[in-house]
C-alpha cells in the first residue's frame, strides 16, 4: 500500500535535514494524480554541493532497512542524477537527486528558447534539459525550508513562449527523418526505419506540447498525451500505432508506415501553427 500524504511529508522533513538538501518534492504520476496502486512514489531531492550522501544513506537504512543504499551524484548517468530505489512498508519509493543550480540553468535556457536532448540510459529519445524545470512545475512541494523551491516553481508554472516556438521550429527534424527513413526501404532496414519513426513521433509530441504551453518531461506516455491535447491532429496516437504496426521487411508496408508518419508531421506542423496564433 502506498505511503500516506502525512507519511511522505514527514519523510520529506527528515530529508530536508540532510546537509546539502534544499527541498523535497513529490513528483511522477502521484503528483499529477494519474498513479495506479502499483505505481512507484517519486521524491525529488533538490540539493547543492556539498551534498552529504553518507548521511542520506543512513537515513535510507533507517526508513527502508539494512539493504537500502543511495548513490553518489551522477552515478546513474549525466541527467538522471542519482538517488535510491527503496522499498518502504513494502512500497517502492524512489529518491531522485536534482542539482538545483543546474535546474536553474536549464530554466534560464528554456526562457530563451534554448534546449537539447541528452543521452541517458533508459531514455531512448534522450532527456530534454527543459524537463528539469518541467518536473518542478508538475510536482508538489513537501519540504522547502528556505522557500527557494516555491519561488522557482511559481516561475516555471508559466511555459515560456520562446521554448514553445523553438520546439515547433524543431519539427524540421521530423520532416528530415521522413526522408532518411525512405532511403532505408530498399535495404529492408526495418530497425532503422523504426528508429527514425520513434524519434519523429517524439519530436512531434514535444512540438504539440510546446505549442499548447504544457510541459512534457518523459517519453513514456508522450504520444498518448500529445493525442489528448486540444488541437492535436485527429487520432494522433492511433496513427502512430498504425505506423509502427506496418513496419516489417515488406517494402510496401515500410512505405506505408513512412507515409503515415509523413502525414502526421505535416498535420502536426499545421496544428502547432494554429495553437501558437
Amino acid at each position: 500500500m502506498a505511503l500516506s500524504d502525512a507519511a511522505l511529508t514527514e519523510m520529506a522533513q527528515q530529508l530536508a535535514t540532510v546537509p546539502g538538501v534544499v527541498g523535497v518534492v513529490l513528483g511522477g504520476s502521484r503528483a499529477r494524480q494519474t498513479h495506479a496502486p502499483e505505481s512507484d512514489t517519486d521524491l525529488g531531492l533538490y540539493y547543492r554541493a556539498p551534498f552529504d550522501t553518507v548521511r542520506l544513506g543512513e537515513l535510507a537504512v533507517a526508513v527502508a532497512g539494512d539493504r537500502a543504499r543511495v548513490t553518489a551524484p551522477g552515478e546513474w548517468g549525466p541527467w538522471v542524477d542519482g538517488g535510491g530505489w527503496l522499498r518502504i512498508d513494502d512500497h517502492p519509493v524512489d529518491w531522485i537527486y536534482r542539482d538545483l543550480d543546474r535546474v536553474r540553468r536549464c530554466w534560464a535556457d528554456a526562457e530563451q528558447g534554448r534546449y537539447a536532448f541528452h543521452v541517458q540510459a533508459g531514455h531512448p529519445l534522450g532527456v530534454p534539459d527543459f524537463a528539469y524545470p518541467g518536473e518542478l512545475a508538475l510536482s508538489r512541494i513537501l519540504a522547502d525550508p528556505t522557500g527557494e523551491l516555491g519561488d522557482l516553481r511559481r516561475r516555471v508554472l508559466v511555459f515560456p513562449r520562446p521554448l514553445a516556438e523553438a520546439l515547433v521550429a524543431g519539427l524540421w527534424e521530423a520532416d528530415f527523418l521522413v526522408g532518411l527513413a525512405r532511403k532505408a526501404v530498399s535495404r529492408f532496414d526495418t530497425g532503422y526505419v523504426a528508429g527514425c519513426l520513434f524519434r519523429l513521433a517524439g519530436v512531434c509530441a514535444h512540438a504539440l506540447h510546446g505549442a499548447a504551453g504544457q510541459w512534457l518531461i518523459n517519453e513514456k506516455g508522450a504520444v498518448a498525451a500529445a493525442g489528448r491535447l486540444p488541437g492535436a491532429p485527429a487520432k494522433f496516437q492511433e496513427r502512430v500505432d498504425a505506423a509502427f504496426a506496418a513496419i516489417n521487411n515488406d517494402p510496401l508496408h515500410l512505405t506505408l508506415a513512412i507515409d503515415i508518419a509523413a502525414d502526421l508531421v505535416l498535420e502536426t506542423t499545421e496544428a502547432c501553427a494554429m495553437m501558437l496564433r
